[in-house]
């Protein structure tokens, strides 16, 4: 059975039912064994629920590259299983792996969208994007013990390093968003407005959004959709 998609303007209530936030939906595909894989072999002898969502969080933060170049719409491709098996992706679905993640280790969790300006943005990005802004930036929230947080799973560290970017780092305890200084104390991150938290994957949100805000990308998706372009080069070196 299907529960309905909750959306909130903010992170659900610690005593909220937790039934929508631990469901396999089309995009949590719980089940998978690409994803029952990742898991097991993350979580490692990790232990209490704080435990294995920081164990979780890293491996979507490390093992899953950060390819802001590859965005598309199509709904199989935000599959948990689909992004372990690119092995790479831009932050929704990260987010969205790391939701899944946790629900396969029994964490409740959500799917969050925000919109952020990025200070150090690259000519080549910004080009591709039209603007400094990351509208419908997604980014994943975890209940633990007791408390809903907020984790960014994006930045692989490979590419924080080169880039001398601040990792984001997680420890189950606090929210982990986007660093506001870069490594040299530059500004880096600004968030500018949270949309809130979604039960399962926003993709109808974010099609819509990118329509408005980034005609240009939702063009070229459609475009090596239909197989009408080049699929887009990998990620790390093309920042």
């Amino acid at each position: 059975m299907h529960l309905p998609v909750l959306h909130l303007p903010d992170l659900p209530a610690p005593s909220a039912d937790p039934a929508p936030y631990l469901a396999a939906t089309d995009f949590f595909d719980l089940d998978h064994p690409l994803v029952a894989a990742f898991v097991r072999d993350a979580l490692g002898s990790a232990g209490t629920p704080r435990e294995r969502a920081v164990a979780l969080f890293y491996a979507v933060r490390d093992r899953i590259r950060y390819d802001p170049y590859g965005v598309g719409f199509e709904a199989a491709a935000y599959r948990a299983s689909a992004v372990i098996e690119a092995g790479r992706g831009w932050c929704v679905p990260k987010a969205g792996l790391l939701a899944a993640c946790a629900r396969a280790a029994g964490i409740p969790s959500a799917v969050g969208l925000a919109d952020v300006v990025n200070h150090l943005n690259t000519d080549k990005l910004r080009a591709t994007m039209g603007t400094d802004v990351f509208y419908d930036h997604g980014y994943a929230a975890l209940l633990i013990e007791g408390r809903w947080v907020k984790a960014v799973p994006a930045f692989n560290i490979e590419l924080c390093r080169r880039f001398g970017v601040q990792p984001t780092d997680f420890d189950g305890r606090g929210d982990a968003l986007y660093q506001e200084h870069d490594a040299q104390g530059r500004r880096h991150m600004q968030y500018l407005a949270d949309h809130g938290t979604w039960s399962d994957m926003p993709l109808d949100q974010v099609v819509a959004d990118f329509r408005i805000h980034y005609p240009g990308i939702v063009e070229r998706a459609a475009a090596r959709a239909a197989g009408l372009t080049e699929p887009g080069a990998q990620a790390d070196d093309r920042f």
